[in-house]
């Protein structure tokens, strides 16, 4: 089967790595990670989240963050948004992409919102509205695509269906998510098919989580299937607070590497990529799980032992 010539990582760490940290992170190491990000070749950085800071503490500085990044041409620094006050604060901060999130679970979607799938749909209409109007991009989220902490197996149907209201919205993109890891690549490739059968797959990301170590070979399966876009988090950052049990978000620098040796291109420099990440973990004592970090750091620490 063959591989496309280049792909795009959507790098997730500053917002969806690090609302699942419980410990405080500092306004400056957030822009620090971001700028090292950017430094790194990614061309797109998903910032922060402007949700509720009750909901979301960790994310409250999102507007301080924005304001300091260091924003380079032709690189995306989308954020997060709930409702038209999320909306408005980011508008203020100056985002130039909005990022909306629903779930194909029922049961995920009441214990996350508070909303039925279709209600959330309806929260995001003037938001959508308003983020097109204004000639902005809009980024669309589904959670549970593969399984549900609370349901279970979900239908791929029901994905499809998920995936039709968001496109309907007006998304540009639309992230599939395995929010608690427990995907494998036969699964991915039912419903990345299936999603293929009726929408452009261009438009169409892959979001995976490594709590069974599958993240990988997920990523592979979702490649040969004509996905092109993969979402990840630098050093493996984070989780979801809202789905129990599951741990973090697959390594930016493990999609990176895999990526580069199959011959598909990124336009991100590995090693750029890595000292941004050892730089967030030494000045945060964040521990991150990504292989490649763990091979670099041996590698180094032989190195200085020669």
């Amino acid at each position: 089967m063959s591989l496309p010539s280049r792909a795009t990582i959507y790098e997730v760490g500053p917002r969806d790595g690090l609302q699942n940290v419980s410990q405080a992170v500092s306004t400056d190491a957030k822009v620090a990670f971001v700028d090292a990000l950017t430094q790194a070749g990614l061309s797109a950085i998903e910032v922060t989240s402007f949700v509720s800071p009750k909901v979301v503490p960790q994310l409250a500085d999102g507007a301080d963050v924005m304001a300091r990044v260091r924003r380079r041409a032709g690189v995306r620094y989308p954020v997060l948004v709930p409702n038209e006050k999320g909306l408005d604060a980011a508008l203020a901060a100056g985002a130039r992409e909005m990022a909306v999130f629903t779930a194909a679970s029922e049961s995920f979607n009441k214990r996350n919102v508070n909303a039925s799938v279709a209600d959330s749909i309806d929260r995001f209409r003037p938001v959508a509205r308003r983020t097109l109007d204004a000639g902005l991009r809009l980024r669309g989220y589904v959670s549970t695509a593969f399984g549900c902490p609370f349901q279970g197996d979900v239908p791929v149907e029901d994905v499809v269906i998920v995936v039709q209201l968001l496109a309907d919205l007006g998304c540009h993109e639309i992230s599939v998510g395995d929010t608690i890891g427990v995907a494998d690549p036969a699964q991915v490739r039912r419903v990345v098919e299936a999603l293929g059968a009726r929408f452009d797959l261009a438009h169409v990301a892959l979001h995976v989580h490594d709590t069974w170590g599958r993240a990988l070979a997920n990523v592979v399966a979702g490649l040969e299937c004509g996905i092109t876009t993969f979402d990840s988090s630098a050093g493996g950052l984070g989780g979801c607070p809202f789905a129990p049990g599951a741990t973090g978000n697959v390594a930016t620098e493990d999609v990176v590497d895999l990526l580069h040796r199959m011959g598909v291109a990124t336009g991100v420099d590995l090693e750029r990529l890595v000292d941004a990440s050892l730089a967030f973990e030494a000045a945060t004592g964040i521990p991150l799980p990504s292989r490649v970090l763990a091979a670099v750091r041996a590698r180094r620490s032989r190195a200085g032992c020669a």
